[in-house]
């Protein structure tokens, strides 16, 4: 399937399948292969966050406790 893209695109592409030793065509498939793999773990990520538990409300109160919390660690450890 033929497609048009702007010369400088393309010069980037050759010259970036050139370097890894394999053809344009091979690059962009790899290109989006990548892009596949990485929606996907992006769902994924997503999926696990939404399953992990009960939902937590994130208003004042709750930063002002992990501000509590974060400041008590850091007296503790002697850093800031």
């Amino acid at each position: 399937m033929p497609i048009t893209i702007h010369p400088d695109l393309e010069a980037k592409l050759r010259a970036q399948a050139e370097a890894a030793g394999i053809t344009v065509e091979m690059y962009i498939e790899r290109l989006a292969h990548d892009d596949r793999v990485a929606l996907e773990e992006l769902e994924s990520l997503a999926l696990e966050g939404l399953n992990s538990g009960d939902p937590i409300e994130m208003g004042p109160d709750y930063w002002e406790e992990k501000h509590r919390r974060l400041d008590e660690r850091w007296s503790k450890n002697g850093t800031r």
